[in-house]
């Protein structure tokens, strides 16, 4: 398992394993350590996956493991304006 320790001493999980919604292929990702994936194309069907509605990426959606950001800090780049437009 890919992780990063941060200058606070939190580990960081950077592998997650994302499964498609539209045919369930499961696929193990790293993560970047201080962005969000707001698209993922699935290997298998060719699907793009995007964030459900108040999520901030594919991975708070999809994957086994929050991305990097929410793990550190509870929130995510961008997810207070995604919010906003889910509404």
């Amino acid at each position: 398992m890919t992780t990063l320790q941060t200058r606070s001493d939190v580990q960081i999980i950077l592998e997650s394993a994302l499964t498609c919604p539209n045919c369930g292929h499961v696929s193990t990702e790293v993560m970047p350590e201080n962005a969000c994936v707001y698209f993922h194309q699935c290997t298998h069907c060719q699907a793009v996956l995007r964030p459900k509605p108040g999520h901030c990426c594919v991975f708070c959606s999809y994957g086994t493991v929050a991305c990097p950001p929410v793990q550190v800090s509870g929130g995510c780049c961008g997810s207070s304006l995604r919010d906003d437009a889910a509404t």
